[in-house]
């Protein structure tokens, strides 16, 4: 059995994906999609790829996610997930790429500037 991994990334993010045929089991850091992603919405986010394909049902994935928050995760998830799929038959280009889902989010939390507040709040001028 052909294993076929990838690494998905977002913000602080980092999600290294093996892809095997199975039945469709999500497993993330030894936990089940559903006990690491307890919220709907990011379980959903993780399995777009497979819905858009139709392919749910057939492939297992074993997840490795380090760093970031959930949201970030789970969008690193599908990114690993999709260039995954890529590997396993290079058609499914056609279908992935206008979700967006082959493209790597380039934003990133902006550095705090040295005499500022934050990255662009400044302290309180104060004229006296």
């Amino acid at each position: 059995m052909e294993v076929f991994n990838a690494i998905g990334r977002r913000k602080a993010a980092v999600a290294r994906v093996y892809l095997s045929e199975g039945k469709g089991n999500i497993t993330i850091n030894n936990k089940k999609l559903e006990e690491y992603f307890p919220v709907m919405q990011l379980q959903y986010i993780v399995k777009q790829p497979f819905l858009t394909l139709d392919k749910l049902e057939s492939w297992d994935v074993k997840a490795n996610i380090d760093g970031g928050g959930i949201s970030g995760q789970a969008e690193a998830l599908r990114l690993g997930i999709s260039r995954a799929l890529l590997k396993v038959d290079p058609e499914y280009r056609a279908s992935l790429k206008p979700q967006g889902f082959l493209t790597r989010d380039p934003r990133v939390v902006e550095r705090k500037k040295p005499g500022q507040k934050k990255a662009r709040k400044r302290f309180q001028f104060s004229k006296r």
